[in-house]
């Protein structure tokens, strides 16, 4: 039976702990330079170990990961959680945007003169 291996590509880790889609696009977020491991930009070659932490750009938005255990396949993503600690902080609560002006359905586009009252209710 063969070791387990002490290092995996970054962009495989990535793309199996489901923080990307298809593992093309997380090594493009590599080449781009959206990934970093300890503070450092890194290729998509780069060998991750437990214990390392990684900064990521991810299409969810960014994202601090601390790697728990190595992984090289795809799987469920029950067992995808268990390869990384996310460290990111939880994001501001959301405003309550107030809705000023609403056009009824159907009702076409609006006027000039309606148009100049829109604008000011909103601030432009």
């Amino acid at each position: 039976m063969a070791d387990a291996p002490k290092s995996v590509r970054i962009d495989k880790w990535l793309w199996a702990a489901r923080m990307f889609k298809t593992r093309s696009s997380a090594s493009t977020a590599c080449s781009a330079g959206h990934v970093k491991i300890d503070g450092e930009s890194v290729k998509a070659s780069k060998g991750v170990k437990p214990g390392d932490r990684i900064d990521v750009l991810t299409p969810g938005g960014p994202r601090e990961l601390e790697v728990v255990a190595l992984g090289e396949r795809r799987g469920p993503a029950s067992v995808a959680r268990t390869l990384y600690v996310d460290h990111t902080p939880a994001p501001p609560p959301k405003e309550e945007r107030v809705v000023v002006a609403e056009r009824e359905r159907g009702a076409g586009r609006p006027k000039k003169k309606e148009l100049r009252e829109l604008r000011k209710l909103r601030g432009y």
